[in-house]
């Protein structure tokens, strides 16, 4: 894998294997912001109230989302609980070739690398803060949890290389985990996936994509 420099300046990976990068090539930090912050942990906040919740991440690939969610958080006293699954976890090597730490508090970063390994086998807390992550190394049909999420961030790879992943049996197993009047959000829309979630009992929305994209979903469970 190769590293590449996207529209913003912010890195992200090309995977020669699955033929695709893990983040927009027209901004990997813009993508997640508008795809992940603003339509999913922004909205529901928003739309509920809370201060509190929590995510589960289809997809954690080099930890943008992740890190990004937990800087938001962490600034504005709420209460995060965070779990992604990542059947082929990077070596914390390349998660420190990224460029990230510039993106996030020098003290998230250093927890965030400290504890990187950590993570993939159990949740790990961050001592003052109301934060708490783990990696499932799974893949997403063998992951497994009583839990039920506030938000799903559904960053797998597109469905031309990945399309198991966007079938019916794994957006099924997805909702699974969200609970009620939770969001479903990710940068990718189609016919097919608009349907899929409709018959799982979702109500779709068409948003504006982000740069390069002309549009994005985002979903609530009913």
């Amino acid at each position: 894998m190769e590293f590449v420099v996207t529209g913003d300046g912010s890195k992200t990976l090309y995977h020669a294997e699955i033929g695709e990068h893990y983040h927009s090539r027209h901004g990997a930090v813009q993508e997640s912001r508008h795809v992940f912050l603003e339509a999913g942990l922004k909205d529901f906040l928003k739309q509920s109230g809370a201060k509190e919740l929590s995510v589960l991440e289809v997809g954690f690939g080099t930890g943008l989302n992740f890190l990004l969610s937990a800087q938001y958080t962490i600034e504005h006293s709420i209460s995060f609980q965070y779990k992604g699954i990542e059947a082929y976890p990077l070596p914390i090597e390349t998660i420190g070739q990224t460029g990230y730490d510039t993106l996030v508090s020098p003290a998230l970063w250093e927890h965030f690398m400290t504890h990187y390994s950590q993570a993939q086998h159990g949740e790990i807390p961050w001592p003052g803060a109301r934060l708490s992550w783990e990696i499932a190394h799974s893949t997403l049909l063998d992951f497994h949890s009583t839990k039920r999420f506030d938000v799903v961030y559904f960053d797998a790879f597109a469905a031309v290389h990945q399309p198991e992943m966007w079938n019916d049996e794994a957006l099924a197993h997805v909702a699974e985990f969200l609970r009620p009047q939770g969001l479903f959000v990710t940068y990718a829309i189609t016919g097919k996936l608009k349907r899929s979630l409709k018959a799982l009992g979702f109500t779709i929305e068409k948003l504006p994509g982000a740069p390069g994209k002309r549009e994005m979903l985002r979903a609530t469970k009913l």
